[in-house]
């Protein structure tokens, strides 16, 4: 008996590179449209059919080990009606040479035409009895891994130099375990998550932060991810880092920079003038003429690497003349001017 193939990525409506994450989403719209329990009465017969083969094509394609078999039928894919044949042809391919031909590699289906859950399809390639009345047992399928999350964690640059403890609060859909997932319970959507498969849960952790995180880095937090299906491990969460801005200073890789503004006089003269750092106040000298965007550095004052050794603190200075002047001062600035002159 010849077995119709079963095109399960046209039943999902789905091209053959669909992703994990397509099949799943491709699968709830077509369950939720073609659940019977949601059709007139006359239509309801041909529903369950089509709601059948939709449950037969994602059990299929959401399992990579079934997918990669169902895959691999390569061009005899379309020639669904010449399945029997290219099956038979495959299992004398693998007989010893010598043995006869004949009945020994006939199907038997271990039933009646459509009379268990899954289509004959189903059953001749992934189970039901095999060649020769052989058992054909199918693996046991490892329970689903949770999904990984990733999620944005805003942090100051005070909070990274001192390495402090952060507590989060961030929503996530973990699986719903009343249903596995798929949105159903027997012939009817699934009460607790609504037919979504997910349930919507807040989730609370505590987290010190890196002493090197930086912008766009990502910090790997192992089974605080997605719920797997029962058996089945968690995912993980991916913080991705940004350093929010700070009003003193800007973080160039493990560097720091800000702008201290002095007088003509300072400049002129040269000076100790107070400069804040991330630990506190420091007395920087500032040499004798030094000009506006001149640059100081202050080895060992930025922030933290992952060796424990530290970046610098870059000093930018800005020039400035005092809003007010008394006479005197503004006397003094004269003489300089004509001196000058």
């Amino acid at each position: 008996m010849a077995v119709k193939f079963q095109d399960y990525y046209k039943t999902l409506g789905l091209e053959r590179n669909a992703t994990e994450k397509d099949i799943k989403k491709a699968y709830r719209k077509m369950a939720r449209e073609s659940h019977p329990d949601l059709q007139p009465k006359e239509k309801k017969e041909a529903a369950e059919q089509k709601f059948k083969l939709i449950n037969e094509a994602y059990e299929v394609l959401k399992d990579s080990e079934k997918r990669e078999k169902y895959d691999r039928l390569g061009a005899n894919w379309q020639q669904g009606d010449e399945f029997a044949a290219y099956q038979q042809h495959q299992q004398q391919r693998r007989r010893p040479a010598g043995e006869g031909q004949g009945d020994d590699y006939s199907f038997n289906f271990g039933g009646e035409q459509g009379g268990g859950s899954f289509s004959d399809f189903f059953e001749a390639f992934f189970g039901g009895r095999g060649f020769k009345g052989e058992e054909r047992t199918r693996r046991a399928r490892r329970p689903r891994r949770g999904m990984d999350v990733e999620a944005e964690l805003d942090v100051s640059l005070d909070e990274i130099y001192f390495g402090k403890e952060k507590q989060l609060q961030f929503s996530l859909q973990d699986l719903c375990l009343q249903c596995g997932g798929t949105g159903q319970l027997g012939n009817s959507f699934c009460q607790v998550c609504g037919g979504s498969g997910q349930n919507s849960t807040v989730k609370n952790i505590k987290l010190k932060v890196p002493r090197d995180a930086r912008d766009g880095r990502k910090i790997r937090l192992k089974g605080q991810g997605g719920e797997g299906e029962p058996g089945g491990e968690r995912g993980d969460l991916y913080l991705k880092i940004k350093v929010l801005p700070h009003k003193e200073f800007t973080l160039n890789g493990d560097d720091l920079e800000k702008e201290v503004v002095i007088h003509p006089w300072q400049a002129a003269l040269g000076d100790k003038v107070p400069v804040l750092t991330l630990e506190g106040s420091v007395r920087v000298t500032v040499p004798a003429r030094t000009h506006t965007r001149h640059r100081l550095r202050l080895k060992g004052k930025g922030m933290p690497k992952k060796d424990g050794s530290f970046g610098d603190l870059y000093i930018n200075i800005i020039l400035d003349i005092p809003w007010d002047i008394k006479p005197e001062e503004e006397e003094l600035y004269r003489r300089i001017a004509e001196i000058k002159i």
